[in-house]
This record gives structure tokens, sequence and C-alpha cells, in this order.
């Protein structure tokens, strides 16, 4: 007999003991006959869910979605504050979330960000260029209005130092800021 006819064979063998266990167990549990097309078909339809569109969907990775939200100036003096910079970029600021559903979801947030003004010798030197590349996370509310980001929620993941072309480093220009202790922020690079 040829390979494939027989893996066929013990497939159709499999399935036939695997309903005649279910439909005699049924028999011994609730003492009727079995009602075989119904179990047939919950069999089928609960198959047939486990591979719906859907349920594929929900378990593969999606892009973020990009979304706008209300209260960009309020969240922005926080992460200030928090990130211990000077100010942050509202222009490129970018809030994503993976969520679709109303209600709370969870955004993540990046920003450019800015350090205090430098002296040299008396001189104040106030640089348009960002030097800190932040990101956080924070829960934020849907509402007829929009986006709504709760402050209280807002958390500090990563901060980046961007180092400018007249500093060399042996980390490609980036040095990484992540979390923070009572002295100030922890550098790591």
């Amino acid at each position: 007999m040829p390979r494939a006819l027989k893996i066929i064979l013990i497939l159709l063998l499999f399935i036939g003991f695997f309903e005649a266990g279910l439909l005699s167990s049924y028999t011994i549990i609730t003492s009727e006959a079995p009602d075989v097309k119904g179990l047939i078909d919950l069999q089928i339809n609960t198959i047939s869910e486990f591979f719906s569109s859907e349920n594929i969907g929900n378990a593969l990775i999606k892009d973020p979605k990009q979304v706008n939200i209300t209260n960009k100036v309020d969240v922005a003096e926080n992460l200030s504050t928090l990130a211990k910079v000077d100010g942050v970029d509202i222009d490129n600021f970018n809030v994503t979330t993976y969520s679709s559903s109303d209600g709370e979801i969870a955004v993540n947030i990046t920003t450019l960000g800015y350090s205090s003004p430098n002296t040299n010798s008396g001189q104040i030197v106030l640089s348009g260029t960002p030097d800190y590349f932040i990101t956080a996370t924070a829960m934020a509310n849907r509402t007829s209005d929009g986006i709504i980001v709760d402050i209280s929620t807002l958390k500090i993941i990563s901060i980046l130092k961007l180092q400018n072309g007249s500093n060399t480093n042996s980390n490609n220009g980036v040095t990484s800021t992540v979390g923070s202790n009572n002295n100030g922020p922890i550098t790591i690079g």
C-alpha cells in the first residue's frame, strides 16, 4: 500500500474512534441518545471559530495606530517634568496605540526633548536642536471630545541622549538613559 494511503487511513481511523468515544461518553453522561448531527455541527463550528479571520487577526502583531490627543500641552509639560528636561517638541509629538477598543486604552508617546540652555564664558547659547529622545507610556480615555491622556498614569520608559557632531562617543552618538533614582537619571552607555 502506498505511504499516502496509509496516512489517510490512519487519520480516518483516528477520527472514527474519536467520534465513537465522544458519542459513547455523551450517552453515559446524559443518559440520552446523542444528537449525532448536533454534536458534529458543534465540533465544526468550534473548529471554524478557532480558525476565523477575527481570531487569527487578533493573534498577529499589528502595526500601531497613530492617534490625536486633546490634552497635548498638559502631557508635554508633565513629560518635561518627569524626564527632567527643559521642554519637549510638541510638533514632533507621536502618540500611538495598538488598541482599537472604546474606553480606556494604552498609548505609547515619543517626542524630542531639549536640555537647559548652556552658558559659555558668560554667554547663553540657545540650541534649536533636540538633545533627548523620550519614550513614555500612559493610559488614555476615548471620549466624545477625543482621546484624553490620563496624566497620572504617565510613565517614562526611556530617555536617549542625542549627541551633537562635536562630541564623539564610542557607542555611535547615542547614550541611553533609563529610569531614575533620587540623584537624577541613570545613564547607560
